[in-house]
């Protein structure tokens, strides 16, 4: 009768050897799944996008509106990387900036889009230029619709870039005059899809 007693009482102490520490579980956790953060390639989708351009060897138009002035030409395709090249570093793969970033992922219904925010997790270091992005895929085709980002030049000057997969791209630039106040210095489009 004794040992029918004892029984249960080893048991309990057997699963509770083997039971972890719902802490150290938790913590487990979380550190796996920061492990397997990844960010979209946004990169890489650019540089594919630029190679499309190319390799349909039709010259896209830049628009660019400066001062109330209109001016339009058409792009070299040798001169194509130097116009995008500001949005090209620092490289935005998978992982690298994930230190730097963090992602927010929801179903955006008013633009029919998921969104892919990525914001600063801290204060970023004065030489690193970039400031944030966003990507927006569509639910249906499970495409990407657009990549916007916002970057800072050594002159103190705000970039934005619009980016309209297989259509065009815009890039505005915003300086601060005297007071602070901040304009829309410059407005460069690209169209490669008429």
């Amino acid at each position: 009768m004794k040992l029918i007693n004892f029984i249960p009482v080893i048991l309990f102490f057997l699963f509770s050897c083997n039971e972890s520490n719902p802490d150290i579980k938790a913590v487990d956790k979380v550190n796996n799944q920061n492990d397997l953060i990844s960010f979209f390639p946004v990169t890489d989708f650019l540089k594919g996008q630029i190679a499309e351009i190319k390799k349909k060897s039709v010259n896209p138009l830049k628009i660019t509106k400066f001062k109330n002035h209109l001016d339009s030409i058409w792009l070299k395709m040798e001169v194509l990387d130097n116009e995008f090249a500001s949005f090209l570093i620092p490289e935005i793969d998978s992982t690298n900036l994930t230190g730097l970033f963090s992602e927010k992922r929801f179903l955006d219904q008013t633009i029919d889009a998921f969104t892919f925010t990525y914001d600063p997790k801290n204060t970023l270091p004065d030489s690193f230029l970039l400031r944030r992005w966003d990507v927006y895929i569509d639910p249906k085709s499970n495409t990407v619709k657009r990549i916007y980002m916002i970057k800072e030049t050594q002159d103190q000057k705000t970039l934005q870039l619009t980016w309209q997969t297989n259509k065009n791209c815009r890039i505005i630039s915003i300086a601060s005059d005297l007071k602070g106040n901040d304009f829309v210095e410059k407005e460069v489009t690209i169209k490669w899809d008429y």
